[in-house]
């Protein structure tokens, strides 16, 4: 027997699920594909340039002011 429904039904039934596990299965994809992008993102260092590096060095004390200015000289 088949209660009223037929052949079309148990087909229909099985497409909506595989449908919906489709479904879920592209979320869960695009979930985690859009995590890793924007976790990448979050670790990249920031971009300096030589200029910027070698105030930083003369901040801390590391080089002299004679050397600072002859970096920088030498760098433009």
């Amino acid at each position: 027997m088949m209660n009223g429904m037929g052949w079309g039904g148990m087909w229909f039934g099985g497409i909506f699920w595989l449908l919906i596990l489709g479904l879920i299965v592209w979320a869960v994809i695009t979930l985690v594909n859009n995590n890793n992008r924007r976790n990448s993102q979050n670790y990249l260092p920031p971009e300096e340039d030589a200029l910027e590096i070698l105030k930083k060095r003369y901040a801390r004390g590391e080089i002299t002011r004679e050397q600072f200015d002859q970096m920088k000289r030498d760098l433009q």
